[in-house]
């Protein structure tokens, strides 16, 4: 059950991606309750298995690789463990912010999760998310989409999770599929606010110039340490 929410009033919903990028985890931290939405359908080349990260001659994505069938769920994505990506992957992180100020503060309670053993892509993000979500000191709490059993689709699933968790005020972003996406009528009449929100990204120092806005949090995590959510507290919306 989700008595516990009952006081709650304000949700924000989002799919658990790869190393998601600041507006993330602004959306969690201006919540009173946040909703990992792992049972909508997996978008290929999307930003469930990949983000960006920065290197000295700009930006490169970082994949997590999968055996994924068309139609399928996000929660049912399961990582191509033929690869051997993981230790891929903490190469690349090193080697592009091993001089950074806060890598190796940042980095002790990162790199165990890559030597770990996931079988679904929704396991090993939100095993990282955690992780981020306690570096960046956010007790915001959350649950799986997939424990509410709601079966409506589009504009109304938001609703009805607002419905299940008491909630009556929604954030949702400014652009696609926000105001195109979700049937404004429908929440005026369940009595249900959406507070837009159009993230401006924050200025922070990074390994290297220019400055490069939209990377995965992590980079401001190992340029800016524990100074991080302060970035994101007053970062304008």
């Amino acid at each position: 059950t989700f008595d516990e929410f009952v006081f709650m009033t304000t949700i924000a919903i989002h799919q658990p991606g790869y190393l998601p990028w600041l507006p993330f985890f602004k959306k969690i931290i201006d919540s009173d309750l946040f909703v990992f939405l792992d049972d909508v359908q997996y978008e290929k080349n999307g930003w469930q298995n990949r983000n960006k990260i920065r290197t000295s001659t700009g930006s490169m994505w970082i994949t997590v690789p999968v055996n994924a069938k068309f139609g399928s769920n996000l929660n049912e994505i399961k990582v191509d463990l033929k690869s051997d990506w993981s230790k891929k992957h903490k190469k690349t992180l090193t080697i592009n912010y091993s001089k950074s100020e806060n890598f190796v503060e940042t980095w002790k309670y990162l790199e165990s999760i890559y030597d770990m053993q996931f079988d679904f892509l929704v396991e090993f993000n939100l095993q990282v998310i955690n992780v981020i979500m306690k570096l960046l000191d956010i007790h915001t709490k959350t649950v799986l989409s997939s424990e509410l059993g709601i079966s409506e689709k589009g504009s109304k699933r938001i609703i009805e999770i607002c419905k299940v968790l008491g909630a009556n005020t929604y954030i949702s972003g400014s652009g696609l599929p926000g105001k195109k996406y979700l049937n404004l009528d429908d929440f005026a009449k369940n009595n249900i606010n959406i507070k837009f929100c159009s993230f401006q990204y924050p200025v922070y120092r990074q390994c290297y110039d220019p400055f490069l806005p939209n990377l995965s949090t992590i980079d401001l995590l190992f340029n800016e340490g524990k100074n991080a959510k302060n970035f994101l507290l007053n970062a304008k919306i």
